[in-house]
């Protein structure tokens, strides 16, 4: 059995919040990178070009990617040979509390959804955690910025309904969003389970490899399709038309029920930020 203390985590949560808020993950530049490469429009490409140069000062100055520096989203791989040392979602709160405060990162989650007050110190942190064999624990943080948040949709879907039924609506989700969530964008979807475990695969599935395709071929090819559609639309980087209004779409399937077939998209911005760390 290994130990690992409240303060480990801690710490490791509060270095995750600074270095994802400052620095991009090397497959969401890739892509924007390929993007700037095939770009036709010229504003668009202008767009893609201080993205590029955006990224690259933030990294350099340790300053955030962006001014929303997001609520903090953290996935929790706890390995069922650990044992912590501690109260674990204390840890991980006292982690962002310290990472957004002591990294300068602007503080945007507020205490209640009515009354608006401020936390000021943007907690507490939506937390999904899950028990996996072996003895680590991993931790990754993902901010979630709200200009792209606000824009993700929800629907339930009849059993009968066909594949491009889903990637019509992902890519209707797109269009509907239009250059609100700073595109091109990268667009998480979870399909299938109930409502709740639909909402959370659709943002886990921003935080997978974009630089690898979908093990399944038939998910891979249904976000191809849906990739596809949303590039169609040509809204382009930051509205200005053109090639690359998405990056990527990433599936997330769940088993569901017979009566019905829920989907969640996800949208999140060009600055898909998310870090993780095993303990």
């Amino acid at each position: 059995m290994k130990t690992i203390t409240a303060s480990e985590i801690t710490e490791a949560v509060a270095r995750l919040c600074v270095e994802a808020a400052t620095v991009l993950p090397a497959d969401v530049r890739a892509l924007i990178e390929k993007a700037r490469k095939t770009e036709t429009n010229a504003a668009a490409k202008g767009a893609l070009d201080d993205i590029s140069a955006n990224y690259l000062c933030a990294e350099a100055e340790s300053l955030p990617i962006c001014q929303d520096t997001g609520m903090a989203v953290v996935f929790c791989s706890v390995g069922t040979d650990v044992h912590i040392a501690g109260d674990f979602e204390k840890a991980v709160n006292d982690g962002v509390r310290k990472g957004y405060t002591e990294g300068c990162l602007r503080k945007s989650v507020v205490r209640d959804p009515f009354d608006r007050v401020n936390a000021e110190d943007n907690t507490p942190a939506v937390i999904h955690t899950r028990l996996v064999p072996g003895d680590k624990l991993t931790i990754t943080v993902a901010p979630k910025g709200f200009g792209s948040e606000n824009k993700s949709a929800m629907k339930i879907f009849l059993p009968s309904a066909k594949p491009s039924d889903f990637t019509d609506f992902i890519a209707e989700t797109v269009r509907k969003a239009g250059g609100d969530p700073c595109p091109p964008v990268i667009v998480g979807v979870g399909i299938g389970g109930t409502v709740d475990k639909c909402a959370e695969n659709a943002k886990l599935a921003l935080t997978l490899s974009m630089d690898s395709p979908n093990p399944d071929p038939f998910y891979e090819a249904l976000e191809c399709e849906a990739l596809a559609k949303c590039n169609a639309t040509r809204i382009g980087a930051q509205g200005f038309g053109g090639d690359n209004t998405a990056l990527a779409v990433r599936i997330i399937p769940n088993a569901t029920h017979i009566a019905g077939t829920p989907c969640v998209v996800n949208i999140s911005c060009h600055a898909t930020r998310h870090a993780s760390a095993t303990l």
